[in-house]
């Protein structure tokens, strides 16, 4: 891919809280390769943020002043970022619930006009991709349409170290590949963003 000026800033999303997480080994090595290519990497844990479960997103409060602090940083920490990855395992042939929880808090003002890409991951041998399949209509309702290449793990447990290190070198190309995607996409929409607005 051509190299072009200016760095750019992407959301990571780590959305299990579940004790015994594997998503954190897999955040942790998306974080080193995106940095790797010159992005500012926002961490956006759902473990981290601690988030009750749903029932006042950002965007019902009528004087956004009046939510908790933790919306209102939040909200303008994944507003400032040109594009997203969301790391998403699989619970039960879906995604999982404090991923869902985490982007519900949000209006669709922070993700619209905006790319994502997915990183699905399981300890079996089909890599979470039920829970892409998921994934990705979520983000093309909410405004941030995944890229065509998903970035499936299988056996996660053994391809990452807790660490993020790779235990394999099958993953950097898996991984260069959506990233390349995902910085076409995210650069043209910036390009769009900056260019023309996006609609009212």
């Amino acid at each position: 891919m051509a190299k072009v000026a200016g760095r750019m800033k992407l959301g990571l999303l780590i959305g299990t809280v579940r004790e015994g997480r594997l998503s954190l080994r897999v955040g942790r090595y998306m974080e080193s390769q995106l940095t790797k290519r010159n992005f500012d990497v926002y961490v956006c844990d759902a473990e981290e943020l601690d988030l009750p479960l749903l029932k006042k997103p950002l965007h019902f409060y009528s004087d956004p002043s009046e939510a908790p602090q933790i919306l209102r940083e939040t909200n303008d920490k994944l507003k400032s970022c040109d594009g997203f990855v969301f790391i998403c395992g699989e619970y039960n042939h879906s995604i999982p619930p404090a991923l869902a929880n985490l982007i519900d808090h949000f209006g669709s003002s922070v993700w619209s006009y905006k790319p994502s890409a997915i990183v699905c991951y399981s300890p079996g041998l089909f890599g979470g991709m039920r829970a892409a399949m998921q994934m990705r209509s979520i983000t093309g309702e909410i405004g941030c349409i995944s890229v065509s290449n998903i970035f499936g793990l299988p056996q996660v447990d053994k391809s990452i170290d807790p660490d993020g290190k790779p235990l394999n070198d099958k993953l950097a190309n898996g991984a260069k590949r959506l990233i390349d995607q995902l910085e076409w996409h995210a650069r043209a929409m910036k390009n769009h963003r900056d260019q023309y607005g996006i609609p009212s």
